[in-house]
């Protein structure tokens, strides 16, 4: 006679930090991401940074949304945005990955520039990718944007990993990598 003992595959749960069954742990995987969502004061001057110095290519050309709820977008819109509203214009862009850039313009957002706040709660930059960190940083200034600090090296003299942080004409901040995020992270930068 054989004895099977009969013991619970564990999994980690993400929802409330404790252990339990493995068909739960197998709902848990890394999401991809899907697009971030950007305000500027001059959506049609936003597309043109994006796609002529970025190099992303447009999806949906810069659209007029008007508040009304008869359609699904409209009343999304509202769900998202309030009742505070009467319009604002979106386009919609897409990096060599296939990540979505969704562009925002509201009436409102005209003379209300971003301010640099690493320190408080939320997103305060994204980050794109090209080996060419010095020649995006160019095309970046010569289009009114601004590069923040040096470029610098993760692991000087060993990998040639670096990376620099800019902003757009409008005032948003992201950062170029030279290699992917796994590669710089993955070896250890913080040792």
């Amino acid at each position: 006679m054989v004895n099977i003992l009969m013991c619970p595959t564990l999994g980690y749960s993400q929802t409330n930090n404790t252990m339990s069954n493995l068909d739960e742990s197998v709902k848990t995987y890394p999401r991809t991401f899907s697009h971030i969502g950007i305000t500027v004061p001059d959506l049609e001057a936003a597309v043109k940074f994006y796609t002529e110095v970025m190099g992303f290519y447009v999806i949906m050309e810069p659209t007029l949304i008007k508040k009304e709820n008869e359609t699904a977008i409209g009343v999304m819109c509202i769900d998202v945005f309030g009742d505070d509203w009467e319009t604002f214009k979106i386009a919609h862009l897409s990096t060599g990955d296939r990540i979505g850039i969704e562009l925002f313009e509201f009436p409102v957002s005209k003379d209300l520039k971003p301010t640099f706040e690493p320190f408080k709660t939320g997103l305060f930059h994204f980050s794109v990718q090209d080996p060419d960190v010095e020649g995006l940083i160019e095309k970046i200034i010569a289009a009114g944007g601004k590069q923040r600090m040096p470029i610098r090296e993760y692991y000087p003299g060993e990998k040639p990993f670096r990376m620099c942080y800019v902003e757009d004409p409008f005032g948003n901040v992201f950062e170029i990598y030279s290699h992917s995020y796994e590669l710089n992270y993955s070896a250890g930068a913080y040792k």
